[in-house]
């Protein structure tokens, strides 16, 4: 099997980089659709059309309807034939973003993507997950390429509630454990091949940045600042992850945040929140070092990630919706298959448990 990696066409990162949109733009269209979110369209919108308008681009702006379901894909893909679309532009967090790269395929249109959250590693991938209307993940789609523009705003981003670049962090917390698991076994990751040398670095320098600068980051984020801790991460978040997911593999971590879906008091959760408890039971279920078991359960703990059923909110929860989350997370076809053990319900189950009672004890050691 051939070794790939994969990456979007361009990454630019900065403070107000999304004023030079049209600058980028221009390169692929002179149409573009901008689909863009109910709340970014006030905030955001104006200044997207004016960056379209400077470099002569007719750019019509579309809210996005909500969740990433086939129908609202084809409702957009409809509403860019009509318009005659050239270009499509996603502006939003994952849901919008994935919606905007799956609409970009169904008119076989290149597409930009501008994150306005650092909360999951999706941005750069050439992968977009399909919702159903009740809001639970169907789908992981793979596309036929990755985004041909990454824009990234940090200024946006640092003004973002802190919640989400935390949420981020759970995201990217997977990567360099899921990757050196699909190395392990030898299984491809998601773009279809073995991982690279590049992929295995990036997933190393991902974990290695949030452990760096990652509690800084979840302080300055709670006032707005864009130091250069928040930057780092922004770029760990969205970048390292981004290209370590998709040219290192996935495992057990992900496959928990999806049993997680299926539990409706997880709703209010981030995917990636869901992702950073999947990662600590993964963990304990590959039996890792005492001493790295104890440095992801702290780090978890400080920034704020959930390490326990309450931080979930499932605190009391039925047993039988545990049971749920864990058959469907040890899903012999999900990413599950890719660990070094044959993962079970029965082990993921226990896994639950067993983070819950080390992260009660964590917090209580740090006094949260």
């Amino acid at each position: 099997m051939d070794s790939i990696f994969v990456s979007p066409g361009r990454y630019i990162q900065g403070k107000n980089t999304l004023k030079n949109l049209g600058f980028y733009a221009e390169k692929l269209g002179k149409k573009p659709f901008i689909l863009v979110s109910e709340g970014g369209m006030k905030r955001i919108g104006d200044m997207l059309l004016n960056a379209c308008k400077e470099k002569g681009l007719d750019a019509t702006a579309e809210i996005f309807g909500g969740e990433s379901t086939r129908n609202e894909v084809l409702r957009l893909a409809s509403l860019m034939e009509e318009i005659g679309s050239d270009l499509v532009i996603g502006v939003g967090g994952g849901k919008v973003t994935d919606t905007a790269k799956m609409a970009a395929v169904e008119r076989n249109l290149p597409v930009i993507i501008c994150p306005t959250i650092a909360a999951t590693d999706g941005p750069t991938a050439g992968r977009a997950v399909l919702y159903s209307e009740e809001h639970v993940s169907l789908q992981t789609l793979q596309l036929p390429a990755s985004p041909n523009v990454v824009l990234v705003d940090t200024e946006v981003i640092a003004n973002a509630p802190a919640r989400l670049l935390v949420s981020g962090m759970g995201d990217a917390l997977a990567t360099y454990f899921e990757t050196s698991t699909c190395v392990v076994t030898n299984h491809p990751a998601p773009n279809g091949g073995l991982s690279t040398l590049a992929g295995r670095a990036l997933a190393k320098a991902c974990f290695d940045t949030l452990m760096s600068d990652g509690v800084q980051a979840s302080i300055d984020a709670k006032d707005h600042i864009c130091s250069e801790a928040v930057e780092h991460i922004i770029e760990t978040n969205t970048l390292l992850s981004g290209l370590g997911f998709e040219s290192g593999g996935l495992g057990a971590a992900h496959a928990i945040n999806k049993g997680l879906t299926y539990v409706r008091e997880c709703d209010a959760l981030y995917h990636g929140e869901k992702v950073a408890y999947g990662t600590l039971a993964q963990i304990l279920i590959e039996e890792q070092p005492e001493e790295l078991i104890e440095q992801l359960f702290t780090f978890c703990a400080k920034v704020g990630l959930p390490v326990c059923f309450a931080d979930l909110g499932i605190e009391g929860i039925e047993e039988e919706k545990l049971w749920k989350a864990a058959e469907v997370a040890a899903d012999p076809k999900g990413h599950a298959k890719n660990e070094p053990v044959k993962v079970t319900k029965e082990m993921v189950f226990d896994a639950f448990a067993r983070v819950d009672a080390r992260g009660r004890e964590t917090k209580k050691k740090l006094g949260l």
